[in-house]
């Protein structure tokens, strides 16, 4: 089986991973996010000017659950993560792939509200630096992490 490390970045420690319904709508939906880019989650955990924690956990993919992996930007992804935008709930158990970080949120939302055009997303966003993001779903899908650590950090 497959086994990765992989980090949530958080104002606290997570050890017992949950999935909250927010205000907003996240990139897959509702979710509870992990990332295989420990700067990223060190970003996470640090975006308010505080001190942080990255919780790293052991994640072993199971094949009976509903995966959906995006492996770069591509047109179903862009689609993907409007839908989840605006509010349309997804069947998955887990999705990974690229993060619409905070300035290609901002291109995603342009697209969204029909202020930019889909080529016009693609011109703006493909110079931006990769990110991951894998969230999951279900409690099957939280099933599949185990806490390894916790590590304290400062932005």
């Amino acid at each position: 089986m497959k086994k990765i490390e992989i980090y949530h970045g958080s104002s606290q420690i997570v050890s017992e991973p949950e999935i909250r319904i927010a205000k907003y709508h996240k990139d897959f939906y509702y979710g509870f996010y992990c990332t295989m880019i420990r700067n990223q989650a060190l970003r996470w955990a640090t975006r308010f000017g505080e001190a942080g924690y990255i919780s790293v956990y052991e994640y072993t993919e199971n094949q009976n659950l509903k995966i959906l992996r995006f492996e770069t930007m591509t047109e179903e992804w862009l689609d993907f993560i409007a839908n989840c935008r605006t509010g349309h709930p997804h069947t998955y158990d887990i999705v990974e792939g690229p993060m619409a970080n905070d300035t290609i949120f901002n291109y995603v939302q342009g697209f969204v509200d029909g202020k930019i055009s889909r080529s016009a997303f693609w011109e703006l966003a493909r110079f931006k630096r990769p990110t991951h993001q894998i969230s999951f779903h279900t409690i099957a899908a939280l099933q599949t992490i185990r806490f390894i650590s916790e590590e304290k950090v400062y932005g």
